[in-house]
């Protein structure tokens, strides 16, 4: 049920990465067949990834996913930004296979397993050694570079930069929650009797990416920079649920992946709308300014994104940030819920600093007008979804989501 619940969201994700590229690719004429062949093969080793119960398993499917990712990124040929940001995406990311899977051959030295049962009954038997802590250490160094947290984040701002707009709404989403839930799935159930180890790492970059993720994004003029710095902030408030390291801290985090896919991919299809009057691509965040005279519906649409992102209530992205602080508290770590609390007082100010620069700023050159509808209704659903009527679906979200963290207790 936990693999159950994630693929869901990886799959709807990839989805409308798939349906949103139509659009893009379309009007510069190089939208070509490889692109839904790539975004399925990564769709498919991320099925791996969340339903991995081997090490090995792990790490097929993470680099069948990541081996996509390298092509997706550098997909227009033509565009230099998108080929440097394959480049360094493909750099980094062999770097931090090599660190993972040295941690996976020092945890099977010291187990004598590549199975998560059999790994959590060694370290339930013999305690943790200091071999096995050097293991724990290089697999969570590994997959923390996939949900890019601190302080193995540098790729994120430029890949999702110099990628297209809808390859980085798909790269935002769709391997984020897989990664996260690799990443459950690993401390939880492979390294469960060795909490107390792995909880001092997890607590480390979960303080790391709020702190960067608030503080970096502020100077940003680039929407896509911008949002690239959310994502690591979001995902530091993921991994406060994490740390708590019991069923109702994973439920959150599970929870508050679902909602971030929502607010993230909405926010994305938002910015891939960004047009000039030739319809060439726009990422400035100067160029929104007075979108509410321009486009009052997208600009009503980026509002409520930035709002729920900020976690405002009554918008629906207060709930996850709710339940997160709530299990880290249940747990002990009431001061890691006061600093996430406070991080996110931080990073809310660069949020609301888009939506001031979208209603109160002199109005720029008017946006394109979009003829994709499709987009339009996705961006819909998704706005209706993180807005107040987003808490109707709290009893199925809860239930759900504590269904699937009861599957690794």
């Amino acid at each position: 049920s936990f693999a159950a619940f994630s693929k869901i969201l990886i799959y709807i994700a990839a989805a409308v990465a798939l349906v949103a590229a139509s659009g893009w690719f379309g009007r510069d004429k190089d939208y070509r067949a490889e692109y839904p062949v790539l975004v399925l093969l990564s769709g498919v080793g991320m099925g791996m990834m969340v339903s991995a119960g081997d090490l090995l398993t792990l790490y097929v499917g993470l680099e069948l996913q990541s081996l996509a990712a390298y092509v997706l990124a550098s997909f227009q040929r033509k565009d230099m930004r998108s080929a440097e940001a394959g480049l360094k995406y493909f750099v980094l990311g062999a770097l931090a296979s090599g660190i993972l899977l040295y941690g996976i051959s020092l945890l099977y030295g010291f187990t004598g397993s590549t199975l998560f049962g059999d790994i959590a009954m060694a370290l339930d038997r013999e305690g943790v050694s200091t071999g096995e802590l050097f293991g724990i250490v290089f697999v969570l160094a590994g997959i923390a570079f996939k949900v890019s947290a601190v302080p193995f984040h540098m790729w994120t701002p430029d890949v999702y930069e110099g990628a297209p707009t809808p390859v980085t709404a798909f790269f935002a989403s769709a391997p984020k929650v897989a990664a996260m839930a690799l990443l459950v799935r690993v401390t939880v159930e492979a390294m469960g009797p060795a909490t107390d180890a792995w909880r001092q790492i997890i607590i480390f970059m979960a303080l790391a990416s709020t702190i960067l993720g608030g503080v970096a994004a502020i100077s940003q003029p680039n929407i896509k920079r911008l949002l690239a710095y959310s994502s690591i902030n979001n995902i530091g408030f993921a991994l406060i649920g994490l740390a708590a390291g019991t069923r109702e801290g994973v439920a959150s985090v599970l929870f508050y992946m679902a909602v971030y896919v929502a607010m993230t991919l909405g926010a994305f299809l938002c910015v891939q709308r960004m047009r000039d009057a030739d319809g060439r691509p726009v990422e400035t965040i100067a160029s929104l300014s007075g979108l509410s005279r321009t486009n009052p519906a997208l600009a009503a649409a980026f509002a409520i994104f930035m709002f729920s992102l900020a976690g405002v209530p009554p918008l629906f992205g207060f709930w996850p940030k709710f339940l997160v602080f709530t299990a880290a508290v249940e747990a002990n770590l009431t001061w890691l819920a006061a600093i996430g609390i406070a991080t996110s007082v931080i990073s809310a100010f660069y949020y609301l600093m888009i939506v001031k620069t979208i209603y109160f700023d002199e109005p720029a050159a008017a946006y394109e007008k979009s003829p994709a509808r499709v987009e339009g209704v996705l961006i819909a659903l998704a706005a209706l979804f993180v807005s107040p009527l987003g808490y109707f679906s709290i009893p199925l979200l809860d239930a759900a989501t504590l269904n699937a963290a009861g599957a690794l207790f």
